[in-house]
């Protein structure tokens, strides 16, 4: 293998799903098995204090993302190492399975945090108005 620029570009892609995969699936462990909800539907870096309420959704995204990642690394490894062929061992074919991962789960948790906070706000209102009820 010659280290020219695309050899150095397909191994700093590839040695950065590493810690990607492993980030995602340790939240996804520390939120289904640990029940640690701090890193759950982040708003401005805290979590809303209905956390548990968005737990599942946002371990599945962890989980499915980090697994997808994975399955990236080993069909690498495995094509690279022996041969075996589980995804297209193309280039682009993998970075675009990964780029394509890695966008959907930053989407996909921007979606659950804005949700948890139009959530929040309209609990917060039926609170205020149930206050407001009462004192009438």
């Amino acid at each position: 293998m010659v280290p020219d620029i695309s050899t150095v570009i397909f191994w700093m892609l590839f040695l950065a799903l590493f810690p990607i995969s492993f980030v995602w699936l340790r939240r996804a462990w520390r939120i289904l098995r640990n029940k640690d909800y701090s890193e759950v539907a982040l708003i401005r870096g805290e979590p809303p204090p209905n956390a548990k309420r968005f737990a599942p959704y946002t371990a599945a995204v962890n989980l499915i993302a980090g697994l997808s990642l994975l399955l990236v690394i080993l069909s690498v490894v495995l094509w690279i190492a022996f041969g075996i062929v589980l995804l297209n061992p193309d280039f682009q074919s993998w970075v675009a399975v990964a780029g394509s991962t890695l966008w959907m789960k930053i989407i996909f948790d921007f979606l659950v945090s804005r949700q948890a906070k139009v959530l929040l706000k309209q609990d917060n209102k039926r609170r205020e108005f149930g206050q407001q009820q009462k004192k009438s």
